[in-house]
Parts: structure tokens; C-alpha cells; sequence
């Protein structure tokens, strides 16, 4: 059987929003990032407008100049777990670092959430790329970016084995016999590997998903390596159609090098739509955005990709500064297209950190023009869907009841669901059991759209 391919989306919550003065905005709510009522609203949004999932993104270090949103907010398998109870449908997906945890901690936080849901969470994997981090956990020193990767490699692999300690009828309840579980259908993982040694089994059965898929948002080359090897799921920075298409099919290549069917890997670019009912309004709305990005705010944005770099030191209308490899064990990836970029348009080191902390024009109009963006990334290979991120209070209001009708009514969205897991909102196949006999039955293959 195939089915017809549609667009994947996911809504980020991100309480504040990214910038440091989103939450000025006079309809924003200066404490959403700790509100649950908040986080309820924005899910249920999302999962009215039938969302593939909703993302908690995290990180594990502030200073007094981070954002605000990082400055207070909720741990996201807190908040996860608290929004399976207020939704039905719509996956959960978390980030959680595997530099600053123990793979039987994630893989027993998972499952419980996966078993909370009804199998509806995701984790989105990470490595950690701000060296303060160590600080806050008694660490010497913070990995280096090659060796954060090993880790991530390791970490995975072992939590994946853990969550296939049981097999799926492995507890048969018989009150008869006294028999609570089949003991053949339970099995140790025995790992010990470079950075891990666990010996399992986890304390929690299979969800109806069999593992929650992984996340991830690699843009390094051993970020790309990982990502098209472990993901079900890439998020991606889409800085235009150009790049964000060579980024696709960069990744589907590797994919399909690393033995995996490339339909079965999602690439989602994050966006930041900006949605009016005519151009007046859209232009109301984009001005509004621009406005709550001061200057200042913007160095201190740019300067995260580099360990938090301050480049207030600059003069602000000479050229980006040469920063040598400031980045290069920090978000690599990141700060390598900022450096490029720059150096490529010769910006000043103003252009360059409004460029990045400012709303872009891409995927900014009426919901019918924003809708036409949507298709031509999806039908041309730049997407396989997006992450929502909302730039004003009401962002995902406006995307949600304006563009998503026009994306159903064009065939390129659901207008109901027809699975109750992430793996099914997702068209993923559920993971057979290592330690059992290959199942019989696959979730159907996409085709793409004519």
C-alpha cells in the first residue's frame, strides 16, 4: 500500500519566544515560558489543526545576558507529561542532551512519557553546545565537538536497546498461574562501550509505538553524518529555498548511503511565519516584529553559535569581525553559515546580527501567500514539512485557522488524523524488537506528490 505524501508540521512552544524582547509585545504574556496555561493553549492549538507534534526545545545553561525565555522556563518532559493529560493526539517531542545524561535516565523518562501519551512522544537529540554547561554538572571540561558526537552515537544506540528490554506481549497478567510476565521475553542489554556501561533491563514495557522516534538538527558534517544515520526527523535553519533545498538533498544522499530508505527521514526547516488577512495587515504585523529587535539585543544573540561570544567589543559598522574558529567547538554548524554569510555580502557586523535576529521576508503574507511558499519548498524538495515557530503572541493562531485551511483544501495537509501515534502521524514504520522475530505488518510508504 502507499499513501499520498503530505506535509509534516510541528509547533514549537516556546513560552517568551527566541528573542530577547518578544515578551514586550503589548498582547504577550511576560511569563508564558512557566505557564502552563500557556503551553496548554498553544498544544491544543496544534492539535486542533490536526499537528503532527508539538516541541519543547531546552538547554542547560544561562548568564545574565541569556534570553528570557532561558532565563525561567520548564523542563520539557515536565511540561510534556503534563500536556499528555490536556491532549489526545498530537506528539510530544523533547530535547534532552546525551552530553550531561545516562542513557538509562533518558530511556526510562521516554518510555514513561511514550506509556503517558499512548505513544506519542519523540526526542529530539542533542550534544550540548555551550561550554558552561560543564559547570553546572561538575565537569572538567566540555567536550569537544568530535568527541560530543561519539558520545551521542553511544548514547543513543544504548538507549535504544534498553527500550527493546521487552518484548511487546512480554507481560501476560495470568492471574491463574500467577504468571505476571514471560520471563523469555525479557533481556538484558549488557552494554559497555567507550563512554557507557549499562547493564538494563529498563523497568518500563514497550509503548504502542515501540520507540519514540528521534530528532535531531545536525548541520555540521558530523552533525549531517548523525542525523541521516539516527533520525527519523532532521530540524534544519531554512536561511533560503537554495540553501535549504542543497541541505535536502545533501542529507537524503547520506541517508540512503547509510543504508536507510530516505522517504523514511523528515526534513523539517523551522520557520517563523508572519500571517495577515490582506497586505495592510501583514505589513502591520511584520513591522511589529521588527520593532522588538533593538540592536543590542541582536549582538547578544549572535554571539550564542560561538559559546556566547560578546561582540559588543566590535565597532558595529565595520566589517564582521574575523573570529578565526570560535565556533568550532561550540554550534559548528551555526556558526560557520554566519561567518560565510557574512563574509560572502561583506556585511558589517550590524547587518549581520539583524540579518539573523530579525524577522526574514520568507514566508510573510496573506495565508494564501504563505500557503504558496509552503508548497513550492514542499513540491521542489527544499521540505518535507516545517516546525512552526511564532514570532508574535498570536502567531499560531493566525497560521493555524488562516494558512493551514488553504494547505487541507490543496491537498498537501490532513484534515483529520488517522493514527493515535507519532510514528503514525509521521508514516514511520514501527521498529521491530531486536531480541524478537521481525514483524509481519509496515507502515505504508509515501509516495510523492505528482
Amino acid at each position: 500500500m502507499t499513501t499520498k505524501r503530505h506535509l509534516k508540521l510541528g509547533a514549537m512552544i516556546h513560552g517568551v519566544g527566541h528573542g530577547w524582547g518578544e515578551w514586550r509585545h503589548p498582547k504577550a504574556l511576560p511569563n508564558a515560558s512557566t505557564s502552563f496555561a500557556f503551553y496548554k493553549q498553544q498544544a491544543q492549538l496544534a492539535e486542533a489543526a490536526k499537528f503532527d507534534f508539538a516541541f519543547i526545545a531546552d538547554s542547560l545553561h544561562i548568564h545574565e545576558k541569556s534570553s528570557p525565555h532561558y532565563l525561567n522556563r520548564f523542563e520539557p518532559l515536565t511540561i510534556l507529561s503534563a500536556l499528555a493529560a490536556t491532549t489526545e493526539h498530537i506528539g510530544l517531542v523533547a530535547t534532552v542532551t546525551v552530553s550531561y545524561t545516562e542513557p538509562f535516565q533518558v530511556a526510562r523518562q521516554f518510555a514513561s512519557l511514550d506509556q503517558l501519551s499512548g505513544g506519542r512522544a519523540g526526542w529530539n537529540v542533542v550534544t550540548s553546545w555551550l561550554s558552561g554547561t560543564a559547570d553546572n554538572f561538575g565537569k572538567p571540561e566540555h567536550p569537544a565537538h568530535a568527541t560530543r558526537y561519539r558520545i551521542a552515537r553511544e548514547h543513543v544506540n544504548v538507549v535504544k536497546g534498553l527500550w527493546d528490554s521487552w518484548e511487546d506481549d512480554a507481560f501476560t497478567y495470568d492471574k491463574q498461574t500467577g504468571q505476571f510476565f514471560d520471563p523469555t521475553k525479557l533481556h538484558t542489554l549488557g552494554h559497555k562501550g567507550e563512554f557507557f556501561s549499562v547493564k538494563g533491563p529498563l523497568n518500563i514495557a514497550r509503548s504502542p509505538q515501540g520507540q519514540p522516534p528521534i530528532f535531531q538538527a545536525g548541520t555540521s558534517e558530523d552533525g549531517r553524518n548523525f542525523a541521516a544515520g539516527h533520525a527519523d526527523a532532521i530540524f534544519v535553519h531554512g536561511e533560503s529555498f537554495e540553501q535549504a533545498s542543497a541541505y535536502y538533498q545533501d542529507l537524503k544522499r547520506r541517508a540512503t548511503e547509510a543504508g536507510r530508505d530516505p522517504l523514511q527521514l523528515a526534513i523539517l526547516p523551522g520557520i517563523r511565519p508572519i500571517v495577515g488577512r490582506d497586505e495592510a495587515e501583514v505589513e502591520h504585523r511584520y513591522q511589529q516584529a521588527v520593532d522588538l529587535v533593538s540592536i543590542e539585543d541582536a549582538i547578544v544573540a549572535l554571539g550564542r553559535p560561538f559559546n556566547d561570544h560578546d561582540f559588543s567589543q566590535y565597532a558595529l559598522d565595520a566589517p564582521f569581525p574575523d573570529v578565526g574558529d570560535l565556533g568550532a567547538n561550540s554550534q559548528k554548524g551555526g556558526s560557520e553559515r554566519i561567518v560565510a554569510l557574512a563574509r560572502d555580502n561583506r556585511w558589517t557586523l550590524r547587518d549581520t546580527a539583524l540579518h539573523f535576529s530579525r524577522p526574514k521576508r520568507d514566508f510573510v503574507g496573506t495565508a494564501e501567500q504563505v500557503a504558496d511558499q509552503i508548497e513550492h519548498w514542499f513540491k521542489a524538495g527544499a521540505a518535507d514539512g516545517f516546525i512552526i515557530n511564532s514570532v508574535l503572541p498570536d502567531g499560531l493562531q493566525y497560521f493555524t485557522e488562516r494558512v493551514v485551511p488553504v494547505l487541507v483544501q490543496r491537498g498537501l495537509f490532513r484534515d483529520a488524523y488517522t493514527g493515535t501515534t507519532l510514528r503514525e502521524h509521521l508514516g514511520l514504520a514501527v521498529p521491530d524488537n531486536r531480541n524478537a522475530a521481525p514483524a509481519v505488518a509496515k507502515a505504508p510508504v509515501e509516495e510523492e506528490l505528482a
